[in-house]
C-alpha cells in the first residue's frame, strides 16, 4: 500500500519535470524543429485558421507560420523566465544568508532595503524598471531580476535564521571556520533545497511577467518572436479569428502550469525528505532559543 502513494508522488514529479525539459529542448532546437522561417510571411496566406494545409496552427496577420513563431518565441520567452529566476536565486540567497548570519545592523539594513522593493506590486515594479531601459530582452531580465530577488532573499533569510544558533554551526565557529567556509559547508546545503524549490515555482510567474512586458512594448519588440509580443500583434484579429489570436496565450498558460506544477511537486518532495531529518538544536539561553525559532 505504501508503494502506491510513493509511485504517485514520483509520477507527480517526473511528468512536469519531463515537460519542462521538453519545452526547453524544443526552444533550443527551434532551427531544426520549426518548419518555416519565423520572420518570413506571405500576405496571401494571412490569418489562416488552424488546420490549414502547410500551416497546422494557422498564420498571423502577415502570413507568417504560427507554429514556427511559437517554437522560436520559446527562446526569448523562456530566457525571460529562467534567467531572471537564476539571477534572483543567486543574489537573493547570498543576501538572505548575509542578513541571517550578520549582526543586527547588517540584518536590518539588508531587510529594510529589500522591504522597500517588496512593498511594490511585482507587475508595477517590473513596468517601472523596464520603462527606464531600452526595450529588449535585457530590460526584461534586469527588471524581473530586481522584482524577484527580495522574495528569494526572504526565504533564504528565514531558513538561515532557523539554523544560525544550531550546535553544528557553533562548533564550526569554535573550530575556526571562516565566514566563507561556514556559508559553503554548513549553511548553503541546508538553505539551498528550500530556495531552489521556491525558485522553481517562480519560473511560471516570470514567464507571465516577461510576456506582459513584451505585450506592453517594454520587453522583446517585433519582429522578434516572443509570446507576449505575438499576443499583442494578434490582438486585432481576436474578433474575426479568435483561435489564431489566443494561441500565444494558451502557450503562456501551458508553460506557467507546467512550471508551477513542478515547483509544487518539488515542494512536496523536499517536505517529505525534511520530515525524516532531525531539526537543528539551538544553543544558548532559553530566551535565545525562543527568538531563533520565531
Amino acid at each position: 500500500m505504501a508503494a502506491q502513494p510513493l509511485a504517485r508522488r514520483n509520477l507527480g514529479l517526473v511528468v512536469p519535470a519531463a515537460l519542462a525539459v521538453l519545452l526547453v529542448l524544443l526552444a533550443l532546437a527551434a532551427p531544426l524543429v520549426a518548419p518555416y522561417d519565423p520572420a518570413a510571411g506571405r500576405l496571401a496566406d494571412r490569418l489562416l485558421d488552424p488546420g490549414s494545409p502547410g500551416h497546422p496552427l494557422g498564420t498571423d496577420g502577415q502570413g507568417r507560420d504560427l507554429l514556427s513563431r511559437l517554437v522560436w518565441a520559446g527562446r526569448a520567452s523562456l530566457t525571460g523566465g529562467l534567467v531572471p529566476v537564476t539571477v534572483a536565486t543567486v543574489a537573493g540567497t547570498l543576501l538572505g544568508i548575509a542578513a541571517g548570519l550578520g549582526g543586527r545592523f547588517t540584518e536590518q539594513a539588508l531587510l529594510r532595503t529589500l522591504d522597500v522593493l517588496y512593498a511594490f506590486p511585482g507587475v508595477l515594479l517590473a513596468i517601472a524598471i523596464a520603462s527606464l531601459l531600452t526595450p529588449g530582452l535585457g530590460a526584461t531580465v534586469l527588471a524581473l531580476s530586481v522584482v524577484l530577488t527580495p522574495a528569494v532573499a526572504r526565504v533564504a533569510f528565514t531558513e538561515t535564521r532557523r539554523i544560525r544558533a544550531a550546535e553544528y554551526l557553533e562548533a564550526a565557529r569554535v573550530s575556526g571556520a571562516g565566514w566563507g567556509a561556514l556559508v559553503l559547508r554548513q549553511v548553503a546545503p541546508v538553505v539551498a533545497p528550500v530556495v531552489l524549490v521556491y525558485a522553481s515555482s517562480l519560473v511560471g510567474l516570470a514567464v507571465v511577467y516577461a510576456a506582459g512586458l513584451s505585450f506592453l512594448g517594454l520587453g522583446v519588440a517585433p519582429p522578434t518572436a516572443e509570446w507576449g509580443a505575438m499576443l499583442d500583434e494578434l490582438r486585432p484579429a481576436l474578433l474575426t479569428h479568435p483561435w489564431v489570436a489566443v494561441l500565444p496565450a494558451l502557450v503562456i498558460l501551458l508553460v506557467s502550469v507546467v512550471f508551477n506544477t513542478l515547483g509544487e511537486a518539488l515542494r512536496i518532495r523536499v517536505g517529505d525528505a525534511a520530515a525524516h531529518l532531525p531539526r537543528p538544536v539551538p544553543t544558548g539561553s532559553p530566551r535565545t532559543a525562543k527568538r531563533v525559532e520565531r
